[in-house]
């Protein structure tokens, strides 16, 4: 058998592992009847009541500006959610959608609060990172100890609230430097100012 075979071998059955947890997660879902449980309507709750807020709060006069902000981070987080749930750092035990294990907290509560930081801070001059680095660490050592204690989410492997500050810092400096790129980008090819101002 050769590298080329070898490789392909052990990588289709890391494949074969992972649709093996998927179904387990799936059975548990079923099984338990996650989806009658309180904890799984408190996970209902923190994905649609952030979005009705933000339907009423959001700056509509800057709303394809702040929406990129909040799509940028989105994804970014996203993306470290996925990273740190393959990596058995932590892990979602009630799922609105057991495929899509964080989609509460990923496409709804933490992109919706970090966007109306961001709306706020441009709106009023403010250092946006100062108060996104205070809603990070309110996030990281009051949020998520209370999902925990919740049964809401789970550490695994030695992961701790500050390395969760950390993943938070990286995802909020991330997001807002996509932004800033577009932003300046936009100035130099358009001469437009836009809300360049605030891309530091």
């Amino acid at each position: 058998m050769s590298d080329l075979d070898k490789r392909l071998e052990r990588f289709d059955h890391g494949v074969q592992l992972r649709e093996e947890s998927s179904e387990v997660f799936l059975g548990v879902w079923k099984d338990y009847h996650l989806y009658t449980s309180l904890e799984y309507w408190m996970m209902v709750g923190m994905l649609v009541i952030p979005l009705i807020v933000l339907y009423f709060k959001i700056d509509k006069t800057k709303l394809f500006h702040i929406g990129f902000f909040g799509y940028s981070y989105h994804t970014t987080f996203a993306y470290g959610d996925l990273i740190g749930m393959n990596q058995g750092n932590w892990h979602y035990p009630f799922q609105l959608i057991p495929l899509l294990p964080s989609l509460s907290i990923d496409a709804s509560l933490a992109p919706v609060t970090f966007m109306l930081i961001y709306q706020w801070s441009i709106n009023h001059k403010k250092n946006y990172y100062l108060y996104a680095s205070i809603t990070c660490g309110i996030f990281s050592f009051g949020l998520k100890p209370i999902l925990v204690q919740l049964g809401l989410f789970r550490f695994y492997e030695g992961f701790t609230y500050y390395h969760l500050l950390v993943v938070y810092l990286i995802v909020a400096l991330v997001a807002k430097q996509i932004v800033n790129v577009f932003l300046w980008v936009e100035k130099k090819y358009t001469g437009k100012t836009g809300n360049t101002e605030n891309l530091y």
